[in-house]
Protein backbone atom coordinates (compact mmCIF):
# COMPACT_ATOMS: atom_id res chain seq x y z
CA UNK A 1 0.00 0.00 0.00
CA UNK A 2 1.05 3.41 -0.54
CA UNK A 3 2.16 5.99 2.10
CA UNK A 4 0.61 8.78 0.49
CA UNK A 5 -2.88 6.73 0.30
CA UNK A 6 -2.83 6.10 4.20
CA UNK A 7 -4.91 8.82 5.91
CA UNK A 8 -3.73 9.32 9.69
CA UNK A 9 -6.86 8.54 11.76
CA UNK A 10 -6.88 10.51 15.11
CA UNK A 11 -7.72 8.96 18.34
CA UNK A 12 -10.97 9.89 19.07
CA UNK A 13 -11.42 11.73 22.97
CA UNK A 14 -14.75 11.03 24.77
CA UNK A 15 -15.45 13.74 27.45
CA UNK A 16 -17.16 11.88 30.31
CA UNK A 17 -19.97 14.42 31.84
CA UNK A 18 -19.81 14.49 35.51
CA UNK A 19 -23.21 13.37 36.70
CA UNK A 20 -25.52 15.95 38.51
CA UNK A 21 -26.23 15.46 42.14
CA UNK A 22 -29.68 15.27 43.20
CA UNK A 23 -30.33 18.35 45.53
CA UNK A 24 -30.69 16.75 49.22
CA UNK A 25 -34.26 16.46 50.23
CA UNK A 26 -35.16 17.36 53.45
CA UNK A 27 -35.21 14.36 56.55
CA UNK A 28 -38.00 13.94 57.34
CA UNK A 29 -39.18 13.46 61.11
CA UNK A 30 -39.80 9.78 62.39
CA UNK A 31 -43.61 9.03 62.67
CA UNK A 32 -44.95 9.43 65.62
CA UNK A 33 -42.78 11.93 67.29
CA UNK A 34 -45.58 14.28 68.07
CA UNK A 35 -47.68 11.53 70.11
CA UNK A 36 -44.47 11.04 71.68
CA UNK A 37 -44.01 14.81 72.92
CA UNK A 38 -47.89 14.63 73.88
CA UNK A 39 -47.30 11.44 75.72
CA UNK A 40 -44.11 13.07 77.49
CA UNK A 41 -46.27 16.52 78.59
CA UNK A 42 -49.31 14.38 79.72
CA UNK A 43 -47.01 12.12 81.71
CA UNK A 44 -45.44 15.21 83.73
CA UNK A 45 -48.84 16.52 84.08
CA UNK A 46 -49.73 13.08 85.99
CA UNK A 47 -46.78 13.44 87.87
CA UNK A 48 -47.36 16.73 89.31
CA UNK A 49 -50.85 15.52 90.28
CA UNK A 50 -49.66 12.28 91.85
CA UNK A 51 -47.34 14.51 93.97
CA UNK A 52 -49.24 16.90 95.03
CA UNK A 53 -50.39 16.72 98.73
CA UNK A 54 -54.24 17.09 97.47
CA UNK A 55 -54.26 14.48 95.43
CA UNK A 56 -52.82 12.05 98.74
CA UNK A 57 -55.47 13.27 100.65
CA UNK A 58 -58.41 12.59 98.04
CA UNK A 59 -57.08 9.08 97.58
CA UNK A 60 -56.34 7.88 101.38
CA UNK A 61 -59.87 9.66 101.99
CA UNK A 62 -61.69 7.20 99.30
CA UNK A 63 -59.43 3.97 100.79
CA UNK A 64 -60.41 4.84 104.33
CA UNK A 65 -63.98 5.17 103.19
CA UNK A 66 -64.09 2.17 100.99
CA UNK A 67 -61.98 0.51 103.87
CA UNK A 68 -64.83 1.42 106.03
CA UNK A 69 -67.60 0.53 103.81
CA UNK A 70 -65.89 -3.29 103.95
CA UNK A 71 -65.45 -3.30 107.51
CA UNK A 72 -68.91 -2.42 108.44
CA UNK A 73 -70.52 -4.54 105.84
CA UNK A 74 -73.74 -6.67 107.86
CA UNK A 75 -73.27 -4.56 110.94
CA UNK A 76 -76.22 -2.25 111.74
CA UNK A 77 -75.57 1.23 110.53
CA UNK A 78 -76.98 2.56 114.37
CA UNK A 79 -73.96 1.47 115.49
CA UNK A 80 -71.35 2.06 113.44
CA UNK A 81 -67.49 2.00 114.78
CA UNK A 82 -65.38 4.68 114.44
CA UNK A 83 -62.21 3.76 114.60
CA UNK A 84 -60.27 6.98 115.90
CA UNK A 85 -62.17 6.71 118.96
CA UNK A 86 -61.68 2.65 118.72
CA UNK A 87 -65.33 1.75 119.93
CA UNK A 88 -69.22 1.61 117.95
CA UNK A 89 -70.91 4.96 118.27
CA UNK A 90 -74.75 4.97 118.52
CA UNK A 91 -75.64 7.22 115.07
CA UNK A 92 -78.45 8.08 116.34
CA UNK A 93 -77.54 11.03 118.77
CA UNK A 94 -75.95 13.84 117.61
CA UNK A 95 -74.20 14.95 121.09
CA UNK A 96 -71.39 13.01 122.65
CA UNK A 97 -68.91 13.36 125.78
CA UNK A 98 -66.99 11.82 128.08
CA UNK A 99 -66.78 11.53 132.06
CA UNK A 100 -63.46 11.76 133.74
CA UNK A 101 -61.17 11.18 136.82
CA UNK A 102 -57.95 10.98 138.40
CA UNK A 103 -58.23 7.21 136.99
CA UNK A 104 -57.33 9.18 133.19
CA UNK A 105 -53.94 11.08 134.67
CA UNK A 106 -53.25 14.11 133.01
CA UNK A 107 -55.53 15.22 130.05
CA UNK A 108 -54.98 17.85 127.44
CA UNK A 109 -57.79 19.65 127.07
CA UNK A 110 -57.49 21.31 123.65
CA UNK A 111 -56.47 17.76 122.17
CA UNK A 112 -59.78 16.64 123.12
CA UNK A 113 -61.58 19.30 122.01
CA UNK A 114 -60.41 19.09 118.68
CA UNK A 115 -60.51 15.50 118.13
CA UNK A 116 -63.69 15.01 115.55
CA UNK A 117 -64.71 12.20 112.82
CA UNK A 118 -67.80 12.68 110.44
CA UNK A 119 -69.08 15.41 113.08
CA UNK A 120 -68.96 13.25 115.82
CA UNK A 121 -66.71 15.10 119.02
CA UNK A 122 -66.70 15.09 122.18
CA UNK A 123 -69.16 18.32 123.35
CA UNK A 124 -69.32 17.76 126.91
CA UNK A 125 -67.80 16.34 129.54
CA UNK A 126 -68.64 14.93 133.14
CA UNK A 127 -65.60 15.61 136.04
CA UNK A 128 -65.12 13.47 139.22
CA UNK A 129 -64.87 16.27 142.03
CA UNK A 130 -65.28 14.56 145.20
CA UNK A 131 -66.34 10.74 147.30
CA UNK A 132 -67.75 10.43 150.51
CA UNK A 133 -66.86 12.78 153.30
CA UNK A 134 -63.49 13.35 152.30
CA UNK A 135 -62.12 12.65 149.13
CA UNK A 136 -61.16 14.81 146.38
CA UNK A 137 -60.18 13.75 143.04
CA UNK A 138 -57.24 15.27 142.70
CA UNK A 139 -57.32 15.86 138.84
CA UNK A 140 -60.79 18.16 139.62
CA UNK A 141 -59.30 21.26 139.86
CA UNK A 142 -56.81 20.95 136.90
CA UNK A 143 -59.80 19.44 134.85
CA UNK A 144 -62.86 21.84 135.97
CA UNK A 145 -60.94 24.80 134.84
CA UNK A 146 -58.52 23.48 131.54
CA UNK A 147 -61.65 21.67 130.08
CA UNK A 148 -63.66 25.19 130.21
CA UNK A 149 -61.18 26.43 128.60
CA UNK A 150 -60.71 24.54 125.51
CA UNK A 151 -64.60 24.91 125.47
CA UNK A 152 -66.40 21.80 126.28
CA UNK A 153 -69.54 22.01 128.48
CA UNK A 154 -68.75 20.73 131.87
CA UNK A 155 -70.80 19.06 134.47
CA UNK A 156 -69.20 18.18 138.09
CA UNK A 157 -70.29 14.83 140.10
CA UNK A 158 -70.16 12.85 143.42
CA UNK A 159 -69.72 9.14 144.48
CA UNK A 160 -72.17 8.60 146.59
CA UNK A 161 -71.27 6.16 149.94
CA UNK A 162 -74.61 5.03 151.35
CA UNK A 163 -73.20 4.18 154.29
CA UNK A 164 -72.18 8.07 155.05
CA UNK A 165 -74.94 10.57 155.92
CA UNK A 166 -75.82 12.28 152.84
CA UNK A 167 -76.72 15.66 153.84
CA UNK A 168 -73.11 15.88 155.19
CA UNK A 169 -72.04 14.67 151.58
CA UNK A 170 -74.13 17.10 149.49
CA UNK A 171 -71.87 20.16 152.14
CA UNK A 172 -68.75 18.26 151.00
CA UNK A 173 -69.21 18.47 147.51
CA UNK A 174 -70.96 21.75 147.24
CA UNK A 175 -67.86 23.42 149.24
CA UNK A 176 -65.31 21.55 146.67
CA UNK A 177 -67.79 22.74 143.24
CA UNK A 178 -68.79 26.56 142.52
CA UNK A 179 -71.64 25.86 140.06
CA UNK A 180 -71.77 28.91 137.19
CA UNK A 181 -73.90 29.75 134.64
CA UNK A 182 -73.88 27.26 131.39
CA UNK A 183 -72.61 24.54 133.43
CA UNK A 184 -74.23 20.81 133.50
CA UNK A 185 -76.13 20.25 136.53
CA UNK A 186 -74.45 18.32 139.36
CA UNK A 187 -74.40 14.72 138.93
CA UNK A 188 -74.32 11.93 142.24
CA UNK A 189 -72.83 8.64 141.20
CA UNK A 190 -74.46 6.08 143.05
CA UNK A 191 -73.66 2.82 142.04
CA UNK A 192 -72.92 0.41 145.50
CA UNK A 193 -75.09 -0.34 148.57
CA UNK A 194 -72.00 -0.41 150.45
CA UNK A 195 -73.44 -3.12 152.54
CA UNK A 196 -76.61 -1.06 153.63
CA UNK A 197 -80.15 -1.69 152.78
CA UNK A 198 -81.62 -0.38 149.90
CA UNK A 199 -84.40 1.69 152.04
CA UNK A 200 -81.08 3.39 154.16
CA UNK A 201 -79.30 4.13 150.65
CA UNK A 202 -82.16 5.85 149.16
CA UNK A 203 -83.02 7.38 152.55
CA UNK A 204 -79.04 8.95 152.80
CA UNK A 205 -79.34 9.59 148.54
CA UNK A 206 -81.90 11.47 148.85
CA UNK A 207 -81.01 13.81 151.49
CA UNK A 208 -77.95 14.33 149.54
CA UNK A 209 -80.08 15.50 146.18
CA UNK A 210 -82.55 17.84 148.45
CA UNK A 211 -79.73 19.79 149.96
CA UNK A 212 -78.17 19.90 146.27
CA UNK A 213 -81.50 20.79 144.64
CA UNK A 214 -82.24 23.85 147.35
CA UNK A 215 -78.23 25.13 147.08
CA UNK A 216 -78.11 25.77 143.63
CA UNK A 217 -81.84 25.41 142.26
CA UNK A 218 -81.09 22.86 139.95
CA UNK A 219 -82.33 19.69 139.52
CA UNK A 220 -79.17 16.88 139.75
CA UNK A 221 -78.80 14.48 137.52
CA UNK A 222 -78.74 10.97 139.29
CA UNK A 223 -76.16 8.28 137.70
CA UNK A 224 -75.76 4.66 137.99
CA UNK A 225 -75.76 1.47 135.72
CA UNK A 226 -78.82 -0.05 134.11
CA UNK A 227 -79.51 -3.33 136.65
CA UNK A 228 -79.42 -0.73 139.55
CA UNK A 229 -81.82 1.33 138.51
CA UNK A 230 -83.99 -1.25 137.95
CA UNK A 231 -83.49 -3.28 141.57
CA UNK A 232 -83.20 0.06 143.57
CA UNK A 233 -84.01 3.70 141.96
CA UNK A 234 -86.51 3.15 139.63
CA UNK A 235 -89.75 4.59 140.97
CA UNK A 236 -88.43 6.83 143.62
CA UNK A 237 -86.50 9.36 142.23
CA UNK A 238 -88.76 10.02 138.92
CA UNK A 239 -89.16 13.55 138.85
CA UNK A 240 -84.91 13.46 138.31
CA UNK A 241 -83.07 13.26 134.99
CA UNK A 242 -81.09 10.42 134.65
CA UNK A 243 -77.50 8.70 133.50
CA UNK A 244 -77.55 5.44 132.75
CA UNK A 245 -74.44 3.44 132.59
CA UNK A 246 -75.35 0.30 129.85
CA UNK A 247 -72.33 -0.97 127.72
CA UNK A 248 -72.05 -1.56 124.44
CA UNK A 249 -75.07 -1.96 123.12
CA UNK A 250 -77.25 -0.61 119.94
CA UNK A 251 -79.57 1.09 122.29
CA UNK A 252 -80.21 1.68 125.57
CA UNK A 253 -82.89 -0.85 126.74
CA UNK A 254 -84.92 1.39 128.86
CA UNK A 255 -88.27 3.72 127.86
CA UNK A 256 -87.47 7.34 126.62
CA UNK A 257 -89.85 7.88 129.15
CA UNK A 258 -88.16 6.64 131.88
CA UNK A 259 -86.49 10.17 132.29
CA UNK A 260 -82.97 9.43 131.15
CA UNK A 261 -81.44 11.92 129.12
CA UNK A 262 -77.66 10.60 129.19
CA UNK A 263 -76.22 7.30 128.11
CA UNK A 264 -72.56 5.66 129.06
CA UNK A 265 -72.37 3.13 126.61
CA UNK A 266 -68.67 2.58 126.52
CA UNK A 267 -65.97 2.48 128.96
CA UNK A 268 -62.96 2.04 126.51
CA UNK A 269 -62.87 4.45 124.07
CA UNK A 270 -59.63 5.90 123.03
CA UNK A 271 -59.42 9.40 123.23
CA UNK A 272 -56.72 12.14 121.87
CA UNK A 273 -54.86 13.78 125.16
CA UNK A 274 -56.36 10.98 126.90
CA UNK A 275 -53.21 8.62 127.97
CA UNK A 276 -55.68 5.45 129.51
CA UNK A 277 -59.41 4.55 128.17
CA UNK A 278 -62.30 6.48 128.73
CA UNK A 279 -65.98 6.70 129.26
CA UNK A 280 -68.33 7.70 126.57
CA UNK A 281 -71.31 9.02 126.42
CA UNK A 282 -74.42 10.15 124.26
CA UNK A 283 -76.87 12.85 124.83
CA UNK A 284 -80.75 11.71 124.17
CA UNK A 285 -81.78 15.12 122.67
CA UNK A 286 -80.97 17.80 120.38
CA UNK A 287 -78.88 20.70 121.01
CA UNK A 288 -81.92 22.94 121.99
CA UNK A 289 -82.47 20.37 124.99
CA UNK A 290 -78.58 20.19 125.57
CA UNK A 291 -79.06 24.26 126.47
CA UNK A 292 -82.26 24.01 128.27
CA UNK A 293 -80.84 21.76 130.94
CA UNK A 294 -77.98 23.63 131.51
CA UNK A 295 -77.58 25.70 134.89
CA UNK A 296 -79.00 29.44 133.97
Amino acid sequence: MNRAQHKYKAPTITRRVPARKKPASKKKKPAGSGAKKTLRWLLAVLLLVILSPLYYGYVLKLFSSTWRWVTDMGSSPNYRTYHSFGIPIPTNYKWHGIDVSYAQGKINWPKVAAMEEDSVRIRFAFIKATEGLLKVDPYFKRNWREAAKAGITCGAYHFFRPKKDGLWQARFFLQNVKLESGDLPPVVDIEVLDGVAPDKMRQELKAFIKKVESTTGVKPIIYTGIRYYQDYLKGYFDGYPLWIAHYYQEELQLPKSTGWWFWQHSDIATINGINHVTDFDAFKGDSLDFQRLLVR
